[in-house]
């Protein structure tokens, strides 16, 4: 059961290390084409107008897409802050529900306090050794 876990995370690990690739791989050709079609808008504005003039547009329009960019980010910086702010009070309540404290309470009386705290303490080793890879090994590539 455990290999089976090891397997399903490895291949999810490649998985999102294609598609990583596969990502970067679209930033930079996306970077190439944004390139090429600045040079064009330059050329032509170049033919038409003049240096100045296709320099100034060219500095106008990146300068539009910086301010486009930055009230967006705004934006999802807002959106982002909301819902934490609603996951925190959601756990602070379930946390501070007489109910939830209660069966706690109800739990520790039926096993007793004497059996809970070794098994809190199993539970905790058991975690820690799952959570860190054995010092011997090593993984083959």
């Amino acid at each position: 059961m455990l290999q089976n876990m090891i397997e399903e995370a490895k291949s999810a690990l490649r998985h999102v290390a294609r598609s990583s690739g596969l990502v970067a791989a679209l930033a930079l050709t996306s970077f190439a084409t944004l390139c090429f079609l600045c040079a064009a808008g330059f050329v032509a504005v170049l033919d038409r107008y003049g240096l100045i003039a296709a320099c100034l547009a060219g500095a106008a329009f990146f300068f539009l897409l910086a301010i486009f960019i930055l009230i967006w980010l705004d934006g999802l910086r807002r959106r982002a802050r909301q819902p934490k702010e609603a996951t925190k009070s959601a756990m602070q309540t379930a946390l501070a529900d007489p109910m939830v404290i209660a069966a706690a309470l109800q739990l520790v009386r039926v096993i007793g306090i004497k059996r809970l705290i070794p098994l809190i303490a199993l539970g905790g080793i058991a975690l820690g050794l799952m959570a860190k890879p054995p010092a011997g090994r090593r993984e083959k590539n």
